[in-house]
């Protein structure tokens, strides 16, 4: 049988497979984040840990008061905290700010919520939860004790 060429069932097949490969290319690009110090954050060095995204502000006092409890979390060997600054504070700004409030976990210098198609949050603090596969499980608003975390990722 002769088909036109523009129901040609190979020429299905190859825009099948091109979508198919173009999918899979843009889900293979490395993510990486600016730091508030230091090198860039490779979000895929992440995976097999619980990741929080820590959205704050000097402003807030609720995100002071978690501060300490974020520190803990983040000497787990199965966690990561993420601080992002919610007024867009970056550079040597940024770094001497987290070290006045304390903060001893990582500092981004760039939100990746914009990346993965996060909200920002409208309430501080709020805290992104991602498993260790790298999906958003929950976000949570308000300071977050170390339990309230263990309680939530069952360790």
């Amino acid at each position: 049988m002769q088909y036109p060429v523009s129901v040609w069932p190979g020429r299905w097949l190859m825009v099948v497979l091109m979508i198919t490969l173009s999918a899979l290319v843009a889900g293979c690009q490395k993510q990486e984040f600016a730091r508030a110090d230091g090198p860039k954050l490779n979000w895929d060095n992440l995976r097999n840990q619980w990741v929080l995204v820590n959205y704050w502000a000097e402003w807030c006092k609720p995100c002071r008061e978690e501060i300490p409890e974020l520190n803990n979390l983040d000497k787990a060997p199965d966690i990561a905290v993420l601080g992002v600054n919610f007024d867009g504070v970056t550079g040597a700004e940024l770094t001497d700010l987290g070290a006045r409030m304390g903060i001893e976990y990582t500092m981004l210098a760039e939100d990746p919520g914009k990346r993965f198609g996060w909200e920002t949050p409208m309430a501080l603090p709020a805290t992104f939860v991602v498993n260790p596969d790298g999906d958003l499980v929950e976000v949570r608003f308000g300071p977050q004790t170390e339990a309230d975390i263990r309680s939530l990722i069952g360790g």
